[in-house]
């Protein structure tokens, strides 16, 4: 078998994110957030090989995103696109060294074979955005970190084989949770925020079509979300759109999923 598109999450949540895009041999490495350490051991039980990353995208600065990033830079030297307000405070911030690339959002751009086309997100970072990065006629959605969920966004994220998608936290849950003080609260759940089950299932809702292949769930708060709850929730959703040939899965923060095909074929 052909494999022509596949994702992986090496980990998300409030500890660390990032996941892997192969386009056929071309590599990508979305946020790197987990410790370089971290980053090198999950690469390698998925199967890829550091040295074989042709690029780093960031979606925002948040250390969450970008933690790992200074000591990997320094043992495996792949280049790094970023806005340029991301890699403006990046640099300024800790990571001095590396081979930054810079794109804006609304402007697709090209690493080898893979078409990356960015899009701005509402979120408290001074330049956010989401992706959908195409091969081959295939298409994944990746849309992290956002308060609110635009037309602009929508648009962006329709006609996808696959999404990858923040589910941050559940509304009662989140009202109820007496760890976090309220201005916490108030800042994960206003329009700079993060992603409720609500807002994910609205989402989906308008982008489902009949080729949806994969949805997979990140970010899921450790205190104010539940994978059952959410799984439930997302497959009620998508049974209720008539994309029952879609599967839903949540992406862990220990552990990486496995590989995620958008489509195979034969050889």
């Amino acid at each position: 078998m052909l494999r022509r598109m596949r994702f992986a999450v090496l980990g998300s949540g409030s500890g660390g994110n990032a996941a892997v895009v192969d386009c056929r041999g071309v590599r990508l490495l979305l946020d790197a957030g987990l410790s370089a350490k971290q980053l090198v051991l999950r690469l390698a039980e998925i199967g890829v090989d550091p040295g074989s990353l042709d690029g780093i995208l960031l979606t925002h600065e948040h250390g969450d995103h970008t933690r790992g990033l200074k000591v990997f830079l320094k043992q495996h030297p792949v280049p790094v696109y970023g806005t340029p307000g991301t890699v403006r405070l990046v640099r300024e911030t800790g990571v001095p060294h590396g081979t930054w690339r810079v794109f804006d959002s609304g402007r697709p751009f090209a690493i080898g074979s893979a078409e990356i086309s960015p899009f701005a997100t509402q979120h408290d970072a001074v330049d956010p955005v989401g992706f959908v990065i195409r091969h081959a006629g295939r298409a994944l959605g990746v849309l992290s970190d956002a308060g609110h969920v635009t037309r602009s966004i929508v648009a962006s994220l329709l006609r996808l084989d696959a999404l990858f998608v923040e589910a941050n936290y559940d509304e009662n849950l989140l009202e109820a949770d007496t760890k976090r003080p309220w201005a916490t609260k108030q800042r994960i759940s206003s329009r700079h925020g993060h992603l409720s089950n609500t807002q994910v299932m609205e989402l989906i809702g308008e982008i489902a079509h009949p080729e949806l292949r994969h949805v997979v769930l990140g970010h899921l708060s450790s205190d104010c979300n539940c994978p059952d709850l959410v799984l439930r929730l997302m497959r009620g959703c998508l049974d209720e759109q008539g994309c029952n040939q879609a599967a839903v899965r949540c992406a862990h923060q220990e552990k990486p999923t496995g590989w995620f095909d958008l489509e195979e074929s034969s050889a």
